[in-house]
């Protein structure tokens, strides 16, 4: 199956993406064709510096191989360098209703957050969106619950065009992981873990440990002593097991049996552990790959000749079929 999905290189990951994203990312590879993008065109719909752009995107990619993506085995590219993709999105929009942009949770959500950056390429990112996985013929997409609105359009239209034009295009699944689809900010519980919140909010991949460990340790919890799983009415510790249980293997049933009797302060300590830990490699890998930016530029263009190949068979495939060949 070939499966596609990308990050926007907008700095610092944290681990509400990882955990969201990349994490499945790394068994997906092993049985399936997966090809996995930097989607800079994504990135520049809401308020950035060109300076960092590129500084972000080969940080990006660090974190993609740290993660444990091979770029033997998986495609790695940035978008931009492929044509293709503002062009089957151009395409795309032809079809696309108005109404159903305009609908889109994320749009409204990123219009309020930036009322003086309100732009066309926003409101048209999901067709975007689309136009990424369809390229390629993904079959699906590993994505976080607030972005299934985004695969429906996505299914919609490339149903659409094959309806109008003749089967082309597979109807992308999304990949939605059961638990950490959606890591909440340590300091609001209620809200999804944002690196455009304050810094104490999140956990950044390359945080020191006694950064970790302080986050952690203030992080919002709940009223009572009970270490529990409930997501609506304890949502801070829910939160916190959430994490534990994805970082350590554990379920949040064996978590809170280990924890029965013990307070918040020793869950926090432990799960502080437990997280330094499991990112020490991160660390140690972004530092490797630090002094070797012409290694990950090599692994760039490589996936950039490779994803090239694909896109340039399905834009002369969708061309030829609209009457524009």
């Amino acid at each position: 199956m070939r499966i596609f999905s990308g990050i926007r290189p907008t700095g610092d990951l944290h681990l509400g993406n990882y955990l969201g994203a990349i994490k499945q990312w790394i068994p997906l590879q092993q049985i399936n064709e997966c090809v996995f993008c930097i989607v800079d065109l994504h990135a520049i719909t809401t308020p950035y510096d060109p300076k960092k752009l590129q500084k972000n995107i080969l940080e990006t990619t660090a974190i993609y191989l740290a993660a444990g993506i091979n770029p033997e085995k998986s495609i790695i590219f940035v978008q931009s360098q492929i044509k293709e993709h503002a062009e089957l999105a151009w395409l795309l929009e032809t079809i696309t209703p108005m109404g159903e942009l305009k609908r889109m949770t994320q749009f409204k959500e990123k219009s309020e957050q930036h009322k003086d950056y309100i732009n066309a390429g926003l409101l048209n990112y999901p067709v975007l969106m689309a136009a990424d996985v369809l390229l390629y013929k993904g079959e699906a997409v590993p994505v976080g619950k607030d972005q299934e609105q985004h695969i429906e359009l996505m299914r919609s239209l490339a149903k659409k065009f094959n309806q109008k034009f003749g089967q082309t295009f597979k109807e992308p699944e999304s990949l939605i992981l059961k638990e950490g689809s959606k890591i909440m900010s340590l300091t609001d519980p209620k809200k999804k873990m944002s690196k455009s919140d304050e810094p104490k909010s999140c956990i950044f991949l390359f945080d020191a440990p006694e950064d970790i460990t302080k986050k952690i340790m203030s992080a919002t919890t709940d009223s009572g002593k009970d270490i529990k799983y409930n997501i609506t009415k304890k949502s801070g510790i829910s939160n916190l097991l959430t994490i534990y249980s994805l970082l350590s293997g554990k379920t949040t049933q064996e978590l809170e049996k280990e924890f029965k009797g013990k307070n918040y302060g020793e869950f926090k300590k432990s799960l502080a552990e437990v997280v330094v830990n499991y990112l020490e490699p991160f660390r140690r890998k972004q530092k490797e790959l630090a002094s070797r930016e012409a290694y990950i530029q090599e692994i760039l263009k490589k996936g950039q000749d490779r994803a090239q190949i694909i896109a340039k068979a399905t834009m002369q495939e969708v061309k030829e079929k609209m009457g524009l060949v």
